[in-house]
């Protein structure tokens, strides 16, 4: 239980004590969320000299329409991001909005080792989990749930609320890959490499003799941003036309009525 308490202090340090009604009860969970993780570099590096990087945490100060106001927990600096790009966080380890191949690329960035974990709630079903494990390889489970509102992985061993399943698995294994060390991102890398501060915008008289480089572009940073911003959204938004026209097999993990981990089944998304 100890790795779980651990879990449960760094959502804390983090700043995000919103509930959820898989932690503690079956209440609805929809209720204000102060974290948010960042699921991709915004702006994209082919655009523009990103402000936010892919596993950055987040605190929301606002919300305006699609646009999210934050402040960056590792730099204490403020922008907007738009909320296509950013996934809300609960208890440190339940991320809301995470698909399968994204969840993959989280745990795998650095600041996470074997163990590290995320709960991550089914896009398509609210109130469907799966649970992802950093191993060898990212493993997922399925985390099902009886008519009684009780969660398991595994038939034989039923837990009242996710927090109780996270609490059991951070002690012992017990079928699954490895044991749950660290949420996912819970001590994310260091920020050297952050933009620190918005580029100085230098006035030039001779035009024609300025260096074409983005550097020293005409444009101020904030129209920069601006365009940035727009070609973000219109890339994410033909990202989603590409992935609605070609169908995805995915594999998933599921406890069959023998009890035993090494029955496995593939689903298709």
């Amino acid at each position: 239980m100890g790795n779980a308490m651990k879990s449960i202090e760094v959502a804390t340090r983090n700043g995000n004590t919103g509930s959820n009604p898989a932690l503690r009860s079956n209440q609805s969970h929809h209720e204000d969320c102060t974290i948010l993780v960042v699921l991709a570099d915004y702006p994209s590096k082919d655009i523009s000299e990103p402000i936010f990087r892919a596993g950055e945490r987040l605190k929301v100060l606002a919300q305006e329409g699609p646009w999210w106001k934050v402040c960056s927990i590792q730099r204490a600096t403020e922008n907007y991001i738009p909320n296509n790009h950013v996934a809300k966080v609960y208890h440190g380890w339940l991320f809301e909005g995470v698909a399968r191949q994204k969840a993959e690329e989280l745990l795998y960035l650095p600041g996470n080792r074997i163990g590290s974990f995320m709960i991550r709630e089914s896009q398509k079903n609210r109130g469907e989990y799966s649970l992802s494990v950093r191993h060898t390889a990212v493993m997922h489970y399925r985390v099902l749930r009886l008519p009684n509102n009780w969660y398991y992985i595994s038939p034989r061993l039923t837990f009242q609320c996710l927090e109780e399943l996270v609490n059991h698995y951070s002690d012992s294994a017990d079928g699954l890959c490895c044991v749950l060390t660290t949420p996912c991102l819970a001590s994310p890398a260091h920020p050297e490499n952050f933009p620190s501060h918005d580029p100085t915008v230098v006035m030039r008289r001779h035009h024609d003799k300025v260096e074409r480089t983005e550097g020293n572009s005409q444009l101020s940073f904030g129209v920069r941003h601006s365009m940035a911003s727009y070609l973000s959204l219109m890339e994410s938004k033909d990202s989603k036309q590409g992935k609605n026209n070609r169908k995805k097999k995915s594999k998933s993990v599921y406890v069959m009525p023998n009890y035993e981990f090494n029955s496995l089944s593939i689903e298709e998304d």
